[in-house]
């Protein structure tokens, strides 16, 4: 009796030593996350007050707050390439063409370098690609930045 005592107590500790225990597990699944977030996309640019500015802008556009969008718009802001369209009319062109989830997904996009400008998605960006979809792009205007376009094309 004592030596099938004594085995099943073996196996059962051959077998829990081959478990890993509850921290183990939770530093893993720490690790993993980490290493997920280091592959997610970041801004290009990490400035405050782009971070900041995009923050505000993403917000403004899910909740359609066309006052707030007004300031944070460049006085020629262009919405439509062809025909040229710029300044004035812009809300009512979102509005006519139902491009207000188009703006706010691309907007979710991370933005990269061209140029003067901030722009989303980053495909606009590589020349290599001839991304003619939405895009949009942010510029500083006497220090501040403003939203200067959304335009297909």
């Amino acid at each position: 009796m004592k030596i099938i005592i004594a085995v099943i107590l073996l196996v059962l500790a051959i077998g829990l030593s081959g478990c890993q225990t509850f921290a183990l597990k939770q530093k893993e699944k720490k690790a993993a996350l980490r290493e997920k977030t280091k592959a997610q996309p970041r801004e290009e640019n990490t400035d405050v007050d782009f971070q900041a500015f995009i923050g505000r802008l993403r917000k403004a556009v899910a909740a359609h707050d066309v006052k707030t969008l007004s300031t944070m718009m460049t006085d020629d802001f262009g919405y439509r390439l062809n025909p040229e369209a710029s300044g004035n009319g812009v809300f009512q062109y979102w509005d006519g063409e139902g491009l207000w989830p188009e703006l706010q997904g691309i907007l979710s996009e991370e933005f990269v370098q061209k140029g003067a400008y901030m722009v989303a998605p980053p495909q606009f960006a590589d020349e290599s690609l001839n991304y003619d979809g939405y895009r949009a792009g942010v510029r500083r205007v006497n220090g501040s930045w403003k939203f200067a376009y959304f335009v297909s094309g």
